[in-house]
């Protein structure tokens, strides 16, 4: 019999955020997979729990895949975790995770905090769907146009971003006319959340931003001839293809949306 791939959710600063089903499952499993090591034994000290923790990052999940998965195969219980927050959401762990299910290997979530989750309900974003960027490309043509493509949508935006890159981001979404909400050192000591007023962003810690686009002319709203293809290739039906593609571009008329499925699709 197999063993288990515990995904476990470590806090993102305060400590106390740990849960006691994550305390459980670190005490009783066989192997933990760490980001980095000793930020988990830091962890686990202030714990008091003793386990064989490797590490498992993005330079070596690939390479000692084969082998952790074989583990498993033979019965050991693993446990996953990243520096902070839930491991593979902008974090090592999506090939194991995937590895494990093709593989027949149960998968077990352990929840707790999430940089994304937390960040999107202390915003107050006039929205019940948004988008997760994570960390945008450093650089050059690539980071602009993803930022256009993640904007395009209408939907309210989370953001990771170093503190060296974070003066540009909030200009670049200044011009592009957004609401932002900055986050530095979300649950740590020295936590800011603020509303953008132009203040001066200290360029320490980490921060998580989320931008809320400006409401646009819905003339000027135009759907991704991509998506719609792809939208309508699915077997959604006419009414389900339509709500979905309402709830991506809100400012667009839903009767204006159904038009594009009123022929060749079930109701």
């Amino acid at each position: 019999m197999s063993g288990n791939l515990f995904i476990v959710a470590t806090p993102i600063g305060n400590m106390g955020d740990i849960t006691q089903r994550a305390r459980q499952v670190l005490e009783s499993c066989d192997l933990i997979l760490a980001e980095d090591s000793r930020v988990t034994g830091t962890l686990l000290g202030m714990l008091g729990i003793s386990k064989k923790v490797l590490s498992y990052h993005k330079f070596t999940e690939k390479k000692f895949l084969d082998g952790h998965i074989e583990e498993l195969k033979n019965g050991k219980n693993i446990a996953l975790v990243s520096d902070a927050g839930t491991p593979a959401v902008s974090d090592p762990g999506k090939f194991i995770v995937r590895a494990a299910l093709d593989n027949g290997i149960p998968v077990i979530p352990v929840p707790g905090a999430c940089a994304a989750a937390v960040a999107f309900s202390s915003s107050g974003a006039m929205s019940d769907s948004f988008i997760f960027a994570g960390f945008l490309p450093s650089k050059g043509a690539e980071r602009d146009e993803s930022l256009g493509k993640f904007l395009s949508y209408g939907l309210p935006v989370i953001f990771y971003e170093a503190p060296t890159r974070i003066k540009d981001l909030v200009k670049k979404l200044q011009d592009a006319e957004c609401r932002i909400v900055v986050m530095r050192e979300l649950t740590k000591h020295f936590e800011e959340i603020f509303a953008y007023d132009g203040r001066e962003i200290k360029e320490k810690g980490e921060f998580t931003v989320v931008a809320e686009p400006a409401i646009a002319k819905k003339e000027t709203v135009e759907i991704d001839t991509q998506l719609l293809d792809m939208i309508k290739a699915s077997p959604l039906s006419a009414k389900d293809a339509s709500v979905l593609l309402s709830r991506i571009y809100p400012n667009i008329p839903k009767n204006e949306i159904k038009k594009h499925f009123m022929t060749g699709r079930n109701s």
